[in-house]
């Protein structure tokens, strides 16, 4: 699906979002217009987008909260897609080994995650048991890894609507 100069390209953007189709001619020996032309191609196809990434701790909720939850089997999925449908919960991972599913959300307050656990995830049909984790020093975060951005910016994602025309 990828080629040798598509996978170049994308590399170079995950070093330098801000790089210019001009650096990334000069570095990969090509062409400026055939950089402009592969990008709007990949983004046409949705293999990249362009989006600003913060830091967490300046999004407006300074608890990232990792919860380990277990579940009968069987119901995995359906529990994954409310975990999906829940503003609050950014990242959803369904795993082998210690818990069934891992879910990331940023919290702006303890008492928010006990009720969300308490409220919302351990009434779902299938939860056994939700173990929480807070995160208190951040010592690595990659956004390739698990991106994490603001609901609207989900959102649209969510209804495929195209991030801004990089400039």
């Amino acid at each position: 699906m990828l080629d040798d100069l598509d996978r170049k390209i994308i590399e170079s953007f995950s070093r330098d979002g801000r790089a210019s189709n001009r650096q990334i001619a000069l570095e990969l020996d090509v062409t400026e217009g055939t950089i402009r032309t592969r990008i709007k191609r990949l983004q046409a196809r949705r293999l990249i987008h362009f989006t600003a990434v913060r830091s967490y701790r300046f999004a407006g909720s300074p608890n990232l909260v990792l919860l380990g939850i277990h579940c009968e089997q069987m119901k995995v999925p359906k529990i994954s897609q409310a975990l999906v449908e829940m503003p609050e919960i950014g990242c959803v991972i369904e795993m082998l080994g210690r818990y069934s599913i891992l879910a990331m959300g940023l919290f702006t307050s303890l008492e928010e995650v006990h009720e969300i656990i308490l409220e919302r995830i351990r009434l779902l049909p299938g939860v056994k048991h939700v173990e929480s984790s807070i995160a208190v020093h951040n010592i690595k975060y990659h956004s390739s890894i698990a991106r994490i951005t603001s609901r609207q910016i989900q959102d649209a994602e969510k209804n495929g609507e195209d991030s801004e025309e990089r400039g």
